[in-house]
């Protein structure tokens, strides 16, 4: 081969590398393997030393003219669109926003912070449980629940039950959204700060960290040290992460050594004047925390979202590099219904590789699967499924995990009482399915 053959050669080989790394990613089939259901209307009883005020719950969930006030007597709030009423006898066991595979047909699951925001939830108990589904009855049973709590004043702030011995936490405390068993312990991602959370297996804090990463320190709205001014002539005070865009998923190493949180919204960037973006993208910073030391590392990745209005909803590795990612749309409903006024569309599965990355730090998209697209060819879907194909039509799917070589987990979150993704007029149940991805978990 003569110098400029191989000059040519090693081009065509350069260009081939840069057009691979930008290729669309695949899409892959998955097919139903297990469904099972969880009633909407599950409750857990607060422990005996809890307040008695959180008996009740859903208290400060009116809506309109009513929205702040609080409601004491029970189901005064009636809720039309799904038929039920609320506060509620108990603490709703309600939508789960992590999940992770225990091994033995067990899950760890961690209930959202309560009714959806900050200001509604102070009688929301922060848990989290572990289930276990029985595929064949498709029933759920909650095997355990884990209530939160700092009575060693771990947590730097004021929170609603500040004054008891527990002191357990509430929705108006943290928003929890990823959860990872390390050990004995548990760490937690939350919204409000976003914080990392570290619990033993009673629920007790034993630690909480701020999100400093290579100087930059990143806050939301709720965060604490965000204090709104005295007046309108006053500086807005300074945060870079949108309300509700704090680490909605968190990986675990397959070493066990590092978490992976990942921010649900991209971050705003002051000196761009914009949120952040990457190659024309709007992407999601994904950072390193090393549990040896409890600290952040200065590596920074990004997750790439298809569409600024996306959210991701879990995160979770596979192995040494490759991940799996939920990434979907706010909508809600199977369009084939003719229901929905804003039906679901975008609800996928990706699978990312975290060591391949672009010269931005741009984590690669290989494949992902198509859940408004669920082959069910033996008919086993409890609901859901027409003409052989199975939708997971809710709006917010906020758990992922792999459970063997071909098969993963998946769940939904059901914004418990509000969301009404699966059937018109009905409170969603929170759904467990079983998805053979063979292929898709193969692929590189």
């Amino acid at each position: 081969m003569s110098p400029r053959q191989f000059l040519l050669a090693g081009l065509s080989l350069v260009a081939m590398a840069a057009s691979a790394s930008a290729a669309e990613p695949t899409q892959f089939d998955a097919v139903l393997s297990q469904h099972a259901l969880l009633p909407a209307q599950s409750f857990a009883v607060p422990p005996a030393d809890a307040p008695a005020t959180l008996n009740t719950s859903g208290r400060y969930t009116g809506t309109g003219a009513d929205f702040g006030r609080r409601f004491d007597r029970l189901y005064s709030i009636f809720d039309e669109k799904t038929g039920l009423a609320r506060p509620f006898a108990g603490q709703p066991v309600q939508g789960f926003s992590g999940i992770r595979a225990l091994g033995d047909g067990t899950y760890v699951v961690l209930t959202d912070n309560g009714f959806g925001a900050k200001a509604n939830s102070a009688d929301a108990m922060i848990m989290f449980h572990i289930v276990k589904p029985d595929w064949k009855t498709g029933r759920v049973e909650i095997v355990k629940t884990v209530f939160a709590k700092d009575p060693n004043r771990v947590v730097p702030f004021r929170v609603v039950n500040e004054n008891t011995d527990a002191r357990y936490l509430t929705g108006a405390d943290f928003d929890p959204e990823s959860i990872q068993k390390v050990g004995d312990h548990f760490w937690i991602g939350d919204e409000f700060g976003p914080y990392l959370v570290e619990v033993d297996a009673d629920g007790t804090v034993l630690s909480l960290k701020e999100t400093v990463v290579a100087g930059v320190t990143y806050r939301s709205p709720d965060n604490y040290a965000v204090v709104m001014p005295a007046g309108p002539d006053k500086p807005m005070p300074e945060f870079n992460v949108r309300r509700s865009k704090g680490f909605e998923g968190m990986a675990l190493s397959a070493d066990g050594k590092t978490l992976h949180p990942m921010l649900e919204g991209a971050p705003w960037d002051a000196k761009a004047g914009k949120f952040v973006e990457k190659g024309g993208k709007s992407v999601l910073p994904i950072f390193d925390f090393d549990l040896a030391s409890k600290a952040f590392a200065d590596t920074v990745r990004y997750y790439p979202l298809e569409d600024f209005g996306n959210a991701i909803g879990d995160f979770n590795m596979i192995d040494a590099n490759r991940a799996l990612v939920i990434e979907r749309d706010g909508g809600q409903g199977d369009a084939r219904e003719g229901w929905a006024e804003t039906p679901a569309k975008f609800k996928r599965i990706y699978l990312v590789d975290l060591s391949k990355t672009d010269a931005d730090g741009v984590v690669r998209k290989i494949g992902f699967i198509d859940l408004m697209n669920i082959k069910d060819p033996n008919a086993v879907a409890r609901v859901g499924s027409k003409d052989g194909v199975f939708t997971f039509p809710f709006e917010t799917i906020e758990n992922v995990d792999r459970i063997d070589e071909t098969h993963i987990i998946v769940a939904d979150d059901n914004n418990f009482p509000f969301s009404v993704g699966r059937a018109q007029g009905k409170a969603d149940n929170n759904e467990f399915i079983v998805l053979e991805v063979g292929d898709f978990l193969k692929a590189e």
